[in-house]
């Protein structure tokens, strides 16, 4: 779609909805979003001449979305940079970081053959000066003959490093971080050091990661199983002038610097990425979270949010805002004329058995959402637009929702999940003709054999 309908477009998106009493005014609603911008884990993401750029744990490729406004990131279409037909090296690939040297762009993650202690490191190389690619593969790096993963570069007195993940002394997993100087983007020369580094916990010290201020680099890791609540945000910091091969130069800084907020509903936040606004005068970190407090690996979604600076030079994360938060985009993002429409909103109608309350809290939309198990019941929702996405809860007691735009052919979504989850993404349509739609969601009365009910959950309706 030419760029210039696709931006009529979303504007009548917003005019559309200003009758509804969720939204309230389209020129607040062009310059603000909601968490989630990725359904995946592990999120690098990065702002580059006109664009957002974010690239996520995908297990058997390397994926990169591509955005003008971080408004609509979360529906752009991911396009496959890298997949790999050597059985090495083909599996498990996690954690894509990008890193932009000269006129090409560097790709480092973790793969391994099926099995996780084989887990190495691997970088891909653009062929060009474009971060969307081609890319070919470059090497394996930072190969000392054993498990490691989520490695990348830093800079500090202006000479490269490589920062990873590794097995700790007398410790098996990734629990001990690694750093050794680099010759090219892609080359490891000498010997390792390892940096001690504090947790809370024993499992990991894992995802390090760079951010330079104040005449310090800051480094930033994940700690904890990142199946876990707990998963969280520690820092060590080296003032510049100072030799980070020497572990005794790096300062550690004392507790977590980014943990699970129970009062907004997110747990395990952590494997981070930091990026500056398009203006450059903003610091937004990216990171992957859940909307459940249960141990799972599942249902992580990247998230991002504004950060600041203390008086003592360090850097302020805050506490993890709600997925349904409502924030400013960053400074010179664009917008885009998104909405978001609440399942008590006007635009929806209810036909059968329905019930709606407030008792789900912060796993739900504003605190509510609408929920029925029969058959038949429908719910439609009017919109103007080109595109809508769908978030409600998941649960064990869930059915199949049948799911059709301007009464065309039925999307069957399960929405059943064994674990409870708010929030979560479950329907995104296809690009539509810009112009007034209608998304009608039924309930079957069917369900997969897990499932103890045939309930389904209307909650969030993201309309772009």
């Amino acid at each position: 779609m030419p760029r210039l309908t696709l931006w009529c477009a979303l504007v009548a998106v917003a005019l559309s909805t200003v009758a509804g009493p969720g939204p309230a005014a389209a020129a607040d609603l062009t310059q603000t979003f909601r968490n989630p911008v990725n359904p995946s884990a592990d999120p690098s993401l990065m702002y580059h001449d006109g664009n957002y750029y974010v690239a996520t744990t995908r297990g058997d490729r390397i994926g990169v979305w591509k955005s003008p406004s971080l408004a609509t990131l979360l529906v752009a279409p991911e396009q496959v940079v890298w997949r790999d037909g050597d059985p090495s090296r083909n599996k498990q690939m996690w954690a894509p970081a990008f890193r932009h040297v000269g006129s090409r762009w560097y790709i480092y993650y973790t793969a391994s053959d099926g099995v996780d202690a084989n887990h190495r490191m691997y970088v891909l190389e653009s062929t060009g000066d474009d971060p969307m690619g081609p890319y070919s593969f470059k090497a394996k790096i930072a190969d000392f003959g054993e498990y490691a993963i989520d490695g990348e570069p830093i800079t500090h007195n202006g000479q490269s490093y490589f920062v990873w993940s590794g097995p700790g002394r007398g410790q098996g997993g990734p629990a001990q971080l690694y750093i050794a100087r680099m010759s090219n983007p892609w080359t490891v020369t000498g010997g390792r050091v390892a940096i001690p580094a504090s947790g809370g916990c024993t499992e990991v010290r894992e995802g390090p990661t760079p951010l330079y201020r104040n005449g310090r680099t800051f480094l930033t890791y994940s700690t904890c199983d990142t199946g876990k609540p707990d998963y969280q945000l520690w820092m060590k910091s080296i003032a510049n002038g100072k030799d980070p091969m020497v572990a005794a130069n790096w300062t550690q800084h004392a507790g977590p610097v980014f943990a699970r907020n129970d009062a907004t509903g997110v747990w395990g936040p952590g494997h981070h990425s930091f990026f500056r606004s398009p203006d450059g005068t903003e610091d937004w970190i990216a990171y992957h979270a859940k909307n459940t407090d249960v141990y799972t690996y599942a249902f992580r979604t990247a998230r991002v949010q504004k950060f600041t600076w203390n008086a003592d030079g360090t850097p302020n994360f805050g506490r993890p805002r709600g997925a349904g938060s409502t924030q400013q985009l960053p400074s010179g993002d664009p917008g885009a004329a998104t909405s978001v429409i609440n399942d008590t909103d006007a635009q929806v109608a209810y036909a059968g058995a329905w019930q709606s309350g407030s008792q789900c809290g912060t796993q739900c939309f504003w605190g509510n959402d609408h929920w029925s198990g029969q058959a038949g019941a429908t719910a439609t929702i009017r919109f103007t637009g080109t595109r809508v996405a769908l978030l409600s809860v998941r649960d064990a007691g869930n059915g199949i929702a049948a799911i059709s735009i301007d009464g065309g052919p039925e999307q069957r979504v399960d929405l059943y999940s064994a674990i409870r989850v708010g929030e979560e993404l479950n329907y995104v349509s296809p690009v539509l003709p810009a112009g007034p739609h209608t998304l009608r969601v039924r309930v079957t009365g069917e369900k997969n054999p897990a499932s103890d009910g045939t309930v389904i959950s209307l909650d969030r309706i993201e309309v772009y």
